[in-house]
């Protein structure tokens, strides 16, 4: 669209829009790892670049066309996205879930401040109690998530079920896989994330109660840091160092703005060290292991689970020393943001300890921590009725390039025959 409205000025205008997005990541690096003077001009910068960008194609009647290209490159990710969804034949289905007789003895572990008190706002309590299920209610900070589990089993508990957040649901979780018990998730935190990759209806938790008594079971992976369980997610360095500060429950932006300076730009001793297999990393800011790989492409689907029974771990990595790695911190080379699929992943650093966030919960693990994953390790029980997990997968643009390549590789000789012959 810019070729045709402006010719080979295009060229030019592309060129403007892609300064435009680096001088912006500039901005917000300095923003984040600096303070005073230098954060001030960070913010200016990562607001004037866009405004300036968007005022140049206005003011010279680019604005239109850039918007139009805009509209027909979201059109494009729409349709790669569709080309690229797997067969309903490869996808994974509820109809190929294990129907199970009711539970006899459910427990259900619920925490009342959990997303602004959703379990009593979908009268969660009362629901339960008129499934069967024996309900603790949970006082946060005062009382042992696991030994609670624990001690239901041992009272004759034959499902475990939690409502609140992940890091609450990876505790009970951690029992139920180690006693072999179905284990139900209702969706009364703030994300849910698990739920959402699992397809349940965080709009409606009090739902995922049916399963108590017309339930089917499906087995997931289980993530494992050291010897704690993850739903989710671990993360170490930047973002687990913010967590563990306790100030950051009652000011998050704040504390994280207070403390990323120091640990973005933190010397080679306050670096992780990564590796799995033969690949090795160093000097790096953050890691992030995830039960199963996230889709971090560019799509609706970004940063969600396509899949929780792929027996993968996923791993997102960064790596950022200066304002010109901040420029292309998304590109393939040269450090930035990178990820790899394994089965086990080791993160080290010169310390004894390493603070993690397990799937938000902040704790202290003795390095090295090897991450690993369980494949079909939790017995999970879904509604009969629930939907098919979504196929959150975005974009996958080296994908899209390689069939490119491919294509280019078989269309060429066809065009080429007819001069041999």
């Amino acid at each position: 669209m810019p070729l045709v409205v402006a010719g080979l000025r295009s060229a030019l205008w592309i060129l403007l829009g892609l300064a435009g997005l680096a001088l912006t990541s500039i901005g917000v690096w300095w923003t984040l790892a600096h303070r005073g003077v230098v954060r001030g001009l960070g913010v200016a910068l990562a607001v004037a670049a866009p405004v300036t960008v968007l005022s140049l194609y206005a003011a010279h009647d680019m604005l239109g066309p850039a918007v139009l290209s805009a509209a027909l490159l979201l059109f494009a990710l729409a349709a790669a996205r569709n080309a690229l969804t797997p067969s309903p034949a490869r996808a994974r289905s509820v109809a190929a879930d294990a129907p199970t007789t009711a539970p006899q003895r459910p427990w259900i572990l619920m925490n009342p401040r959990s997303g602004g008190g959703k379990v009593g706002r979908f009268h969660l309590i009362d629901r339960a109690l008129a499934a069967g299920a024996s309900v603790t209610l949970l006082d946060p900070g005062r009382q042992d998530v696991a030994a609670l589990a624990r001690r239901a089993v041992a009272e004759g508990a034959d499902l475990l079920a939690v409502a609140g957040g992940d890091g609450t649901q990876a505790l009970v979780a951690q029992v139920a896989h180690e006693h072999d018990l179905p284990f139900l998730v209702v969706p009364a935190g703030t994300r849910n994330h698990f739920a959402l990759d699992l397809g349940l209806d965080r709009d409606d938790p009090a739902a995922a109660l049916e399963a108590l008594t017309d339930g089917v079971e499906r087995r997931v992976d289980l993530g494992f840091a050291a010897d704690r369980v993850f739903v989710n997610n671990a993360s170490f360095g930047t973002y687990a160092a913010v967590v563990g500060d306790s100030a950051y429950r009652d000011a998050k932006v704040h504390t994280a703005l207070r403390d990323l300076p120091e640990l973005l730009t933190a010397g080679p001793a306050g670096r992780l060290r990564m590796r799995s297999g033969d690949f090795h990393a160093e000097g790096l800011q953050a890691v992030l292991v995830s039960n199963n790989p996230y889709q971090y492409a560019v799509g609706p689907g970004r940063g969600h689970r396509g899949s929780l029974d792929s027996g993968l771990l996923g791993a997102l990595y960064v790596h950022v020393d200066n304002t010109a790695q901040a420029a292309r911190a998304f590109g393939r080379h040269g450090g930035g943001l990178n990820r790899l699929t394994a089965t086990e992943v080791v993160v080290d650093a010169d310390t004894a300890g390493i603070e993690a966030g397990i799937d938000g919960e902040h704790v202290v693990l003795s390095t090295p921590v090897v991450c690993r994953i369980v494949p079909g390790a939790l017995r999970i029980r879904v509604p009969r009725r629930s939907r098919p997990p979504k196929d959150h997968s975005g974009v996958d643009w080296r994908r899209v390039l390689r069939l490119a390549g491919n294509a280019h590789r078989h269309t060429t000789p066809a065009t080429t025959a007819p001069q041999q012959r």
